[in-house]
C-alpha cells in the first residue's frame, strides 16, 4: 500500500507550483481529483502552444478530472459537498479568491473540521505585498533570484527553470504532510500556506553570506562562480566539444585534480595550497583549470576527475537529460504514448517509499473525464441531475 492510499484531495491549482505538490501526493498514493473551471486551468488552456503539452501531462498525472464552475451558486455547493469528505483541499489562486465565493478555509473547516485546507501564492495571504500578481517570473525578481543570476558586467537574469514554483511546490507538499502528522495525533485539520518568496529565501544562503560579509562591496551576480566567492575553483570550464563544471570543496579535491591532469609539480609551489589563497586569485586558477580542460573532450575529462573522486559534471543539454541512461534505469523517467499527446516522455516523483514502484500512475485525462462519475459515487446525484448540470455547463 503507498503511503497515503485512502485519502482524498481536492486540488484546485493551475500552472505549476499547486499541481507540483498535489502530484506528488498522487504518487504517494492518495486520490486527487483535479477541479478545473469549464475551459480548463490556464496551463491546460495553453493549448496554442505544444510546448504546453508535456508540463501538463507530467503535473496532471495520476489525477482524476472534474468539470466545475464554482462562478455558479450550484458549483460552489458541489465543491462544499465534496470538501465534507476530503481529507485536503489544495488552491493557489490570489489570496481572497477563495473566500469571495464563501470557500476559504473557515467556512469549510467549518463544516468539516478534519480537513487540511493548503494554499500558496506569491507573498502570501497576509503583509503589503498580498496582492501583487505573482508569477515565477516576478517572484524572481522580488526575492533577489534574478539580481544574482548571470554575470557582473552583464544585466540580472531570469534562472532558467521555474524554481520558485517548483520550490514552492516542494514546500507545499512538506507542510501538507506536516498537517496529516498533527492530525493524526489531534483530528482535527490545520490551515497551512506557502508564499513563493518566503520559499526560495533559503536557496541565496552563499549570496546572503557574501552580502553579511562585505556590504555594498559585495558583487550581485557571480556568474558561474561560487555565489559567496568563497570557493575556488568553481566554475564552468571549456571542454573541446562544450563545457564541464568542477568544483573544489576542500585540499583533497585540490590535490586530486592536480593529479587527475598530471600537474603535481604545482602542489610543492608557494601559490594556492589553501582555498583562501586560491580564492584570493580566481582568475589565475580559473585560467590554469581551462588550460587542463579546453582540449579535452568534456566526457574525457569528467571521466579523469570522477577517477580521482573530484566534484564535476559536463554541462549537457535538455534532450540528453531527457533521455539519460541513469534516470531511465531508475525509473524516474520513461517513454510513454499518452493518449492525447502521442509519444513522450513521462516523469515520476523524486519521492521514492522502498518496495513502491516508481509509477505516476494513469496519464493525464481530457478535461471533466471524471466528472459525472465523481459527483455520482460521492455525491449521490441522478443520472437526471448530472444530465441536467451539463445542459446549464454547471459542470
Amino acid at each position: 500500500m503507498q503511503p497515503l492510499a485512502g485519502l482524498s484531495v481536492l486540488d484546485l491549482t493551475q500552472i505549476y507550483n499547486g499541481p507540483y505538490a498535489t502530484f506528488l501526493l498522487a504518487a504517494a498514493g492518495a486520490e486527487v481529483i483535479k477541479v478545473e473551471p469549464p475551459g480548463g486551468e490556464h496551463l491546460r488552456k495553453r493549448s496554442g502552444s505544444a510546448a504546453s503539452t508535456l508540463p501538463y501531462a507530467m503535473l496532471n498525472a495520476g489525477k482524476l478530472s472534474v468539470r466545475l464552475d464554482l462562478k455558479t451558486e450550484e458549483g460552489r455547493t458541489i465543491l462544499a459537498r465534496l470538501a465534507d469528505k476530503a481529507d485536503i483541499l489544495v488552491e493557489n489562486f490570489a489570496p481572497g479568491v477563495m473566500e469571495r465565493l464563501g470557500l476559504g478555509a473557515a467556512a469549510l473547516q467549518a463544516r468539516n473540521p478534519r480537513l487540511i485546507y493548503a494554499s500558496s501564492s506569491g507573498y502570501g495571504s497576509d503583509g503589503p505585498y498580498r496582492d501583487y500578481p505573482a508569477m515565477d517570473l516576478t517572484v524572481q525578481a522580488m526575492s533577489g533570484i534574478m539580481a544574482s543570476t548571470g554575470f557582473p558586467d552583464q544585466p540580472p537574469v531570469k534562472a532558467g527553470p521555474a524554481i520558485c514554483d517548483f520550490t514552492s511546490g516542494i514546500h507545499l507538499y512538506a507542510a501538507i504532510t506536516t498537517a496529516l502528522v498533527e492530525r493524526a495525533r489531534t483530528g482535527r485539520g490545520r490551515v497551512v500556506e506557502v508564499s513563493m518568496m518566503e520559499a526560495i529565501y533559503f536557496s541565496l544562503s552563499s549570496n546572503l553570506g557574501m552580502l553579511h560579509a562585505q556590504g555594498d562591496a559585495a558583487p550581485q551576480r557571480t556568474g558561474n562562480r561560487h555565489g559567496g566567492l568563497s570557493l575556488c575553483p568553481y566554475n564552468v570550464y571549456p571542454a573541446a566539444d562544450g563545457h564541464i563544471a568542477i568544483i573544489v570543496n576542500h585540499e583533497t579535491h585540490w590535490r586530486s585534480l592536480l593529479t587527475a591532469f598530471g600537474r603535481t609539480d604545482i602542489l610543492d609551489g608557494p601559490r594556492w595550497r589553501t582555498n583562501a589563497e586560491r580564492v584570493a586569485e580566481m582568475n589565475e586558477v580559473d585560467s590554469l583549470v581551462a588550460s587542463f580542460t579546453r582540449d579535452l573532450p568534456r566526457q574525457e575529462a569528467f571521466e579523469r576527475l570522477v577517477a580521482h573522486r573530484v566534484p564535476c559534471a559536463p554541462v549537457r543539454s535538455l534532450d540528453e537529460v531527457m533521455h539519460d541512461p541513469h534516470l531511465h534505469a531508475r525509473g524516474m523517467l520513461r517513454p510513454i504514448d499518452h493518449p492525447q499527446y502521442g509519444p513522450m516522455i513521462a516523469a515520476g516523483s523524486p519521492l521514492r517509499f522502498d518496495g513502491i514502484a516508481n509509477d505516476p500512475g494513469r496519464p493525464s485525462v481530457p478535461l471533466g473525464t471524471d466528472t459525472r462519475s465523481v459527483l455520482g459515487q460521492r455525491l449521490g446525484l441522478s443520472e437526471a441531475e448530472l444530465d441536467r448540470m451539463e445542459t446549464e455547463r454547471i459542470i
